[in-house]
């Protein structure tokens, strides 16, 4: 059980870290891009964002599945790599379909990865919204005309 716990814990740190470096990374790209965003036509510019970050934030979570796939398949607990990309992807996701199990002995890992998954996608959710948030309203207050 400690075992379990320890290593599913050392794999969430790791993704949790990841998913901030992807996020430090976007930020630090709006920030270059904010005097673009904020001309006009926004449209495009909103939606260019929205599918560059979506991008970003998928290539963060296929990195933290295959982490913890890898780890699954180094501790020898499904026969091949494919296996243990399916099974982490279901639990990543909490979909968990139920047709590949890990061993009895190493169940817990599942449920850490499940917690792992959802962590990670309400994290990712929350910067989504308030990125978004924040620009929108960066671009409606670059289009007010000056006070005075």
């Amino acid at each position: 059980m400690f075992l379990q716990l320890t290593i599913g814990t050392v794999l969430m740190l790791v993704s949790i870290f990841m998913a901030g470096v992807t996020f430090l990374v976007l930020e630090v790209s709006i920030q270059r891009l904010s005097g673009w965003l904020r001309r006009e036509p926004h449209s495009p510019k909103l939606l260019f964002l929205l599918s560059a970050a979506s991008c970003a934030i998928l290539a963060q979570v296929t990195l933290s599945v295959w982490l913890w796939a890898a780890v699954m398949w180094v501790l020898d607990l499904f026969e091949t790599i494919e296996m243990a990309v399916y099974f982490s992807l279901t639990c990543f996701t909490t979909l968990g379909f139920g047709d590949v199990l890990l061993p009895h002995d190493w169940e817990l890992l599942g449920g850490l990865a499940a917690t792992n998954g959802l962590l990670n996608i309400g994290f990712t959710t929350a910067v989504m919204v308030e990125t978004m948030r924040y620009i929108r309203k960066s671009q409606i207050e670059a289009m007010r005309p000056p006070i005075g």
